[in-house]
């Protein structure tokens, strides 16, 4: 990724959705909203961040993401929704409730991933090598922006495989990225190499 100048990225998970709550796997396929809490978690984190002085936030364009940053978008900071942020696509696992026979079914494509097996998807799905190309875009398109302190909002499995791109590691270490809704990473661009400042923090919300 060419990078001319500093920048300094704030990388948050978006808050609660009722599909979160209830743990039913939430990819591209389900648009679903924030729920209550969701919203106390965005407003939490609201209170906490917004004497940073962002220059642009960028979502995806599934609304759970817009509605986590809506006090910033509503402050006229400029926004861009990026499909190419969207979180990946479970195919026909999307909104399927993770009982104790799904679970072993996820973990099995999770061991295939940690293995290095980086095409494989459910059916319909996406792998996450196929989410890593559209995020390269995103990333593009960003790192050629003028913009220098950015805030943005994705999901969890994205999260972990933009990180990975990010600061330069095998998609199949992505597990190593803990996370959990409305948690922050702390980026900044220093000598020619993208570095993790600040690790799913969750200090700023208040419940």
């Amino acid at each position: 990724m060419i990078q001319k100048k500093f920048k300094q990225i704030y990388l948050i998970r978006h808050g609660e959705t009722e599909p979160n709550r209830n743990h039913v796997i939430q990819g591209s396929g389900l648009d679903a909203h924030l729920n209550a809490h969701g919203f106390q978690q965005a407003a939490d984190f609201y209170s906490a961040y917004k004497h940073i002085p962002f220059d642009a936030i960028y979502t995806s364009a599934l609304i759970r993401t817009k509605q986590s940053v809506s006090s910033f978008i509503n402050a006229r900071i400029p926004h861009f929704a990026l499909v190419e942020l969207n979180e990946i696509s479970w195919g026909v696992k999307d909104g399927t409730k993770i009982n104790a026979a799904e679970q072993i079914i996820y973990n099995s494509m999770l061991n295939d991933w940690k293995a290095g097996l980086l095409d494989r998807c459910f059916e319909q799905g996406e792998s996450p090598n196929q989410v890593a190309l559209r995020l390269k875009i995103a990333m593009k398109e960003i790192n050629s922006s003028d913009f220098t302190t950015i805030l943005m909002c994705i999901h969890g499995r994205a999260l972990r495989i933009l990180l990975c791109l990010m600061i330069g590691i095998p998609l199949r270490e992505m597990e190593e990225f803990l996370h959990s809704n409305l948690c922050l990473y702390v980026l900044s661009y220093e000598d020619n190499n993208w570095k993790i400042v600040t690790r799913n923090d969750t200090s700023h919300l208040q419940i």
